[in-house]
């Protein structure tokens, strides 16, 4: 939907939560965490890139429920439905990453623990990187939106415009 009553102030902070979570998702998920795999922190090392992550969702979440200008408000809670993709891959891999647990552990031999540990970690990963790469696609088309004072259909609908 094309809202033409947006001024070029609104459109720039409706920008803003999409340029903010895609810079999230490079510094936290594209570049912390393979620099903490990198480093052999250890898995719990990952914890570090998933509580900046989950702050800054955390606080795009918080800011979506803050009530401003409409379109503005519109482009903030875009960004955190396209965040709570991203918290789904977190899950997943959350998930993967128990699932790997447990079948190392069924292991008997600490060599084979460790590679089977270490192998089905790194395949756990891939459904949240697979999930940033997503939402960053997502989210580079919305700020181009917001740039183009649209908004989509479905949150028009959801959400309508105050009556001009």
């Amino acid at each position: 939907m094309q809202y033409a009553a947006a001024s070029a102030a609104e459109v720039k902070r409706a920008q803003f939560p999409h340029n903010l979570f895609v810079t999230g998702l490079f510094m936290f998920d594209l570049l912390m965490t393979p620099a903490v795999l990198a480093l052999k922190v250890g898995m719990i090392g990952l914890l570090i890139p998933l509580l900046f992550s989950g702050s800054l969702i955390a606080y795009i979440y918080l800011r979506s429920r803050k009530t401003t200008a409409w379109f503005v408000d519109v482009h903030w809670k875009l960004a955190y439905a396209r965040a709570k993709l991203l918290m789904i891959g977190y899950a997943i891999s959350a998930l993967l990453v128990f699932t790997a647990w447990l079948i190392s552990l069924a292991s008997h031999d600490p060599n084979m623990q460790h590679i089977l540990w270490t192998a089905l970690t790194r395949i756990a990963l891939m459904p949240t990187l697979i999930m940033v790469m997503v939402t960053a696609v997502l989210e580079f088309g919305a700020s181009a939106m917001a740039a183009k004072r649209e908004v989509p259909d479905k949150l028009a609908a959801a959400m309508p415009p105050p009556a001009a």
